[in-house]
């Protein structure tokens, strides 16, 4: 009967079959790893492993029995089934990587299944903002321009999808900006207060989504009087204008003091100074 040690030895020093499967999961599920075998191929002993990041042993059938109290990483989220399938979880974000199982069959013949597991975060509640853009005046009567930006916050791996809801008629225009589609720019009438986008953030493995009427963004502002960007910058222009031009005659200012002038524009300070002196 073979040893445990020297079916890792045999592995190493003989040429096996190889094939391998991508799994995908998601933080906080358990995953199944299936062990696929030949027809006929009537298994003796398996040994499942963990390759990457680390190599670390997690289950073992031998000698007829089933074993998964090894010192792992996975230490107490492993199960093994009667099939030979390796289950993990719940998983972490930190459980990504390649696994193994190596099989024998009862003639001594050897087979080796590879898997990749990514594991994925869940992806939160995407969350969007409508920015309004200022009035141009080539901008039709009635009509409003708008930014719809989508993020859904503490993730990777994500891209973004938009969606009009309902069946109510836009005449609208709508283009998409980013490679990943989280920015959705629209241009609505009066025919289009109804009218609802949904952005749809998703990952391989989940996804979730929000809802907005833009149109809602567009009356609340007019209605409230806020500030358009444009009357933002009809206010910060003459302001900035302004501190540069004093910051560039206080600069001239004391040149003058410091130059040729120096004694006229201390003559009046020098008076004063004596005065408290006294």
């Amino acid at each position: 009967m073979w040893s445990l040690w020297s079916l890792l030895l045999f592995e190493a020093l003989l040429p096996v079959v190889v094939v391998s499967v991508q799994v995908l999961s998601k933080v906080g599920d358990s995953e199944l790893l299936v062990a696929e075998c030949p027809p006929g191929f009537q298994v003796r002993e398996a040994i499942w492993r963990s390759l990457w990041p680390s190599e670390e042993l997690l289950a073992t059938f031998f000698r007829g029995s089933l074993e998964t109290l090894y010192h792992s990483r996975f230490l107490g989220r492993v199960q093994l089934y009667d099939n030979l399938s390796l289950e993990l979880g719940p998983l972490k974000p930190g459980d990504s990587g390649n696994f193994s199982v190596l099989m024998v069959d009862t003639g001594g013949q050897t087979w080796t299944q590879t898997l990749y597991l990514k594991v994925y975060d869940a992806v939160p509640k995407p969350e969007v903002q409508v920015f309004t853009a200022a009035a141009e005046e080539t901008q039709p009567l009635n009509t409003c321009q708008v930014f719809l930006s989508c993020w859904a916050p503490n993730i990777s791996d994500i891209t973004y999808s938009w969606r009009r809801e309902g069946t109510v008629d836009f005449n609208g225009e709508v283009r998409s900006h980013f490679s990943n589609g989280q920015v959705l720019s629209v241009s609505l009438g009066l025919g289009d207060k109804d009218v609802a986008f949904t952005c749809i953030a998703s990952n391989p493995v989940s996804w979730d989504m929000t809802t907005v009427t833009p149109w809602e963004s567009c009356h609340h502002e007019a209605a409230s009087g806020k500030a358009s960007y444009k009357d933002v910058l009809l206010v910060v222009v003459p302001i900035t204008l302004f501190l540069i031009l004093a910051g560039l005659f206080g600069a001239w200012h004391h040149g003058l003091c410091s130059g040729k002038k120096k004694d006229a524009c201390t003559d009046g300070v020098l008076p004063e100074t004596e005065n408290a002196l006294v």
